[in-house]
């Protein structure tokens, strides 16, 4: 048994080290639906799991390292979010993987205003794993598309989709801090600019995105 400062008591279990890895990802991920990825507490998130401070960090050599492997959880569970459904059509699966990326930084918008514009926006270790989710979103919609794109189009393609995501997070930050618009209006407003890029990129492309 371990006691907590409450004098509540936390029951130590015994986990394999890859399940014990996974526990305190898991317990960091869910706090930094609350606070920003810096406001993380170690302790706090040893308590719950019911061991000591020193022993997370047998895990995880450093906080900067806990907080990386929060960050790359929390990425993969966006794109588990944003997963495209392929029982609908296109434009359909479009309008409703853009609902659910609202929905998923709604639930976590401390979190998604730290990594986008907090201090952790420019940790040189961070940055990279924020601009990966970004390519693995511009990938899916470029997949997803029925129009073969030629390997000569695909980077100004890719340059475009970059400037649009920067565009999404600008406008849902905004929509955060201050919702002038409803949710829908501003899901139809993120369709909308992504359908008009298109469009004016590649006509068959915005055809296809459109339905």
């Amino acid at each position: 048994m371990s006691s907590k400062g409450t004098g509540e008591t936390v029951k130590r279990t015994r986990l394999s080290p890859d399940e014990r890895r996974l526990q305190l990802i898991t317990l960091g991920a869910k706090m930094l639906g609350d606070r920003a990825i810096e406001d993380i507490s170690i302790t706090e998130i040893a308590e719950e799991a019911g061991i000591s401070r020193g022993l997370l960090f047998h895990y995880f050599p450093t906080k900067q390292d806990f907080q990386l492997a929060i960050v790359r959880h929390a990425n993969a569970e966006l794109l588990e979010r944003v997963a495209p459904d392929r029982s609908l059509g296109v434009s359909e699966m479009l309008r409703d993987s853009i609902e659910r990326y609202i929905e998923y930084v709604s639930e976590n918008r401390n979190s998604y205003v730290s990594l986008l514009r907090g201090p952790a926006s420019v940790t040189p270790e961070l940055v990279p794993l924020v601009d990966q989710t970004r390519d693995a979103i511009i990938g899916i919609i470029l997949t997803e598309v029925p129009v073969p794109i030629d390997a000569a189009e695909r980077p100004r393609l890719t340059l475009a989709m970059r400037g649009w995501i920067a565009f999404v997070e600008e406008a849902t930050l905004t929509w955060l801090r201050n919702e002038t618009i409803t949710r829908d209006q501003l899901v139809d407003l993120l369709v909308e600019s992504l359908l008009a890029l298109a469009l004016s990129l590649n006509p068959a492309l915005g055809a296809a995105l459109r339905g």
